[in-house]
């Protein structure tokens, strides 16, 4: 492994063990057997490096998470009941990476003073809503629009970024699977027997 590689090991090591705010470009150093002149060399700066090492993490994350939204139980369960198993599995993926989430909600607080950890945020966002929504309407029909896939795609990350804030905070009383799709149920019925009324 050469030093731009170690370098970014190393930096995905620290956001999770140190978390982003309180990693520094020794810890780094330390972490990766690289020398400290390498992270300039390579990456230009410390949070360039950790820019990249929270986007390749998130990437990596972002996989297991996509393997968790394929429904593969009972195909005959109705839709409810394939949502509710879906975000069970979502949220057990939580507790493998909580300092990961963590690290990213840190980012997040330093997204007014850097114009970098903004882009980078921003297109890996992109990235996710355009997944998820094409995962997930791709299993009740095929052919829908960009407009839907990006409306799904962004009601799922908000879902899921609300959840993640709530299960970092209190992990006891966040919402589970079960929670959500009661939630859902819920604004549904109330939706259409508002519509009927009218």
């Amino acid at each position: 492994m050469g030093h731009r590689d170690a370098l970014l090991e190393g930096a995905k090591q620290c956001l999770t063990e140190k978390g982003y705010a309180r990693t520094t470009a020794r810890d780094i150093v330390a972490a990766s057997g690289a020398n400290l002149a390498s992270i300039g060399y390579h990456y230009g700066s410390k949070e360039a490096l950790l820019n990249e090492a929270l986007i390749q993490a998130n990437a990596e994350w972002g996989e297991a998470l996509e393997k968790s939204m394929v429904y593969d139980a009972d195909a005959t369960a109705a839709p409810h009941e394939q949502f509710e198993a879906i975000w069970t599995k979502v949220i057990e993926l939580f507790s493998g990476h909580r300092r990961l989430w963590a690290a990213n909600f840190e980012a997040f607080t330093q997204i007014e003073h850097s114009p970098e950890i903004r882009e980078a945020l921003a297109s890996g966002l992109q990235e996710a809503r355009f997944g998820m929504g094409e995962s997930l309407l791709a299993r009740l029909a095929e052919g829908h629009d960009e407009r839907a896939v990006r409306a799904v795609g962004s009601f799922f990350q908000a879902l899921l970024t609300g959840v993640m804030a709530q299960w970092l905070i209190d992990p006891e009383s966040a919402p589970t699977g079960q929670d959500l799709s009661y939630a859902l149920l819920a604004i549904t019925a109330g939706l259409r027997e508002k519509e009927m009324s009218e």
